[in-house]
């Protein structure tokens, strides 16, 4: 399959060649290619700043975050077509990182990623087993059982959550030596 997509890429690329090379001539050819990757490069700077403002705004609530997902996807695919050489994958490249054909095309990668996350979450639940990260978020884990304790800065006193005074009772243990884990266990 990777084989004859390549095949494909490589017969399109040299009919372009010839094509635009019998109307225009080798040398605007070249620079035609020349020029596309000189505003290619262009474009890809100013258009990853939109990207990344898109993705400022969505963090702060002020814009969609699927719009800047989509935005960013179709930034990021216009601009590996963008090192792609050949006319027609620099053509492709420049269409995605224009504006307003990402407009257009928007409604289209919102659409593709819904499905392929959808597929994903449907698919990822039947391999998170029974334990680990997941069971926990799911709750399968042990519950313990336990009462907020809350030290105010101005006081050494300890208060519980229902506000009475508490009272801690036991015996002093030497600290050199560790007598519990550092760390959670699950």
């Amino acid at each position: 399959m990777i084989a004859a997509v390549f095949l494909l890429y490589v017969i399109v690329e040299i009919a372009a060649l010839v094509i635009v090379g019998n109307a225009i001539g080798v040398a605007w050819t070249v620079l035609l290619f020349l020029a596309g990757s000189l505003v290619g490069l262009i474009l890809m700077r100013s258009q990853w700043r939109r990207v990344m403002d898109g993705f400022r705004k969505a963090t702060r609530g002020e814009g969609s975050p699927s719009l800047a997902v989509a935005d960013g996807a179709l930034v990021a695919a216009g601009s590996a077509l963008m090192f792609v050489p050949g006319l027609v994958t620099s053509v492709l490249g420049l269409l995605l990182l224009i504006p307003p054909t990402r407009w257009a095309l928007r409604p289209l990668a919102v659409l593709l990623a819904g499905k392929r996350a959808a597929a994903f979450a449907a698919g990822g639940d039947a391999f998170a087993g029974t334990g680990g990260y997941a069971a926990r978020m799911r709750g399968n884990g042990e519950v313990i059982d336990g009462e907020i304790i809350v030290e105010t800065p101005e006081t050494t006193e300890y208060v519980a959550s229902n506000g009475k005074e508490l009272v801690l009772e036991g015996e002093i243990l030497d600290t050199d030596t560790p007598t519990r884990s550092r760390g959670p266990q699950y």
